[in-house]
């Protein structure tokens, strides 16, 4: 029966039930135009309940898109404690309250719109550095940083530090590159040296650790020297690590080769550490 068709025959009733019961017919309108009100108000409260859910629905999976995205990108979302499955906000967990679910909503508004902002600001930072792939060095992101990887090879001949003709010339086009932009050049940076596993014993160095640190520092005071690179001495630093940082296997030649390595480290300004904790929290 419709609503009308409803109303109609609760009308009959109750006007038959008038007399019988002591109330009027004003009253017993009065008391179904309430009903029909309620009616109306559960009716609208159900449609804004899935809509909501809807939204909530549309934002979660974007937020799962983002942070899939940033991961085929080689950012490690679940180091940044991000995995969105696991947060008390899953609409499996929710109550079915309108209010939880606006709450939920607009958290996950807000984690999405977190994730999207780190995504163009790595992309924006890739798209400067994609000039460098030109010069045959390789721009990535581990560990959540973007690296610049300068091959060892290039830069200097096998158990020394001092720099190769080739590798001086690298250096200046990198320089060149980072000074040209003043976003670039603003960063922080660290120069990360790194060896291949085959140990390296006596001499000046004495091992891998001494070779990969002097290395990093002959690079980097390449790149802060007023007549070479010209960086801005405060915003870099420099660092050794051996062959404990490998990125791929040290079986063959070719292997070693790639490991040893230079790499720049683009450091994460504070704001975009801050943003990234605000996701993992």
């Amino acid at each position: 029966m419709t609503r009308s068709g409803l109303g109609t025959a609760c009308v009959g009733f109750l006007v038959c039930m008038t007399a019988a019961c002591g109330h009027s017919e004003e009253e017993w309108l009065a008391q179904l135009g309430k009903y029909e009100q309620l009616v109306t108000q559960n009716n609208d409260t159900k449609r804004k309940h899935a809509e909501v859910s809807a939204q909530l629905q549309a934002e979660k999976d974007r937020a799962l898109k983002l942070a899939h995205d940033l991961e085929s990108m080689g950012i490690d979302m679940k180091k940044l404690g991000a995995d969105l499955d696991t947060r008390n906000t899953e609409l499996g967990q929710l109550s079915a309250t309108q209010r939880d679910l606006e709450a939920a909503l607009s958290e996950y508004k807000k984690r999405a719109d977190q994730l999207e902002r780190i995504k163009q600001r790595f992309e924006q930072l890739r798209k400067k550095l994609e000039t460098l792939t030109s010069l045959g060095l390789s721009v990535s992101i581990r560990n959540n940083r973007m690296m610049i990887s300068l091959p060892g090879d290039v830069l200097f001949d096998t158990g020394r530090d001092s720099l190769k003709k080739d590798g001086q010339s690298i250096l200046d086009k990198v320089a060149q590159i980072i000074n040209a932009d003043a976003s670039l050049r603003s960063r922080f940076y660290q120069v990360a040296g790194h060896t291949d596993n085959e140990p390296l014993r006596g001499g000046v160095f004495r091992d891998n650790w001494g070779l990969s640190l002097m290395r990093a520092r002959t690079v980097l005071l390449y790149l802060i020297d007023p007549d070479k690179g010209a960086l801005p001495d405060k915003r870099w630093s420099a660092a050794g690590f051996a062959d404990t940082d490998a990125i791929t296997e040290n079986e063959s030649p070719e292997g070693r080769r790639k490991n040893r390595r230079c790499e720049l480290v683009v450091v994460p300004s504070a704001e975009e550490m801050l943003d990234l904790k605000n996701i993992a929290q």
